[in-house]
């Protein structure tokens, strides 16, 4: 089973709270590229979602899907979500600028929310997989 197909075998919330996931942490930050003031900012996004993602997918090939897949997250979208706050509440940003970070940083936060649980839960000895793995 692939780490899609797995994400695929959860529940319909989920799914769509992934989607939604892929629109804040993928998509929107390419509409920072706009603003001179916030390019690094988009770039550091990207990087941090594409380096995430990769992690993700190279812990459920060592372990499946386990709740310690957050953790390329929390390591990650910490220090991210601090900078993508102290960017949104400086006064050079320019305002459709803020809207955007504020959905961005909303949606990482609430993500973070899902990995520390996660991560934790993993620590604490809950090793169960999320998705089993189809019988062949």
């Amino acid at each position: 089973m692939t780490l899609s197909e797995a994400m695929a075998a959860q529940p319909a919330w989920l799914q769509i709270w992934l989607n939604i996931l892929l629109l804040g942490a993928f998509a929107l930050p390419l509409s920072l590229l706009i603003w001179k003031q916030t390019r690094l900012l988009a770039v550091t996004c990207l990087l941090a979602a594409g380096l995430g993602a990769f992690g993700v997918d190279a812990m459920y090939q060592q372990l499946g899907y386990v709740k310690l897949l957050g953790l390329p997250h929390v390591i990650l979208w910490t220090p991210l979500a601090i900078y993508l706050f102290v960017t949104w509440r400086k006064v050079t940003t320019p305002r459709a600028a803020k809207i955007i970070i504020a959905f961005i940083l909303t949606t990482i936060l609430i993500s973070l929310a899902f990995d520390y649980t996660d991560v934790i839960r993993y620590a604490l000895g809950e090793r169960t997989p999320m998705a089993l793995p189809a019988a062949e």
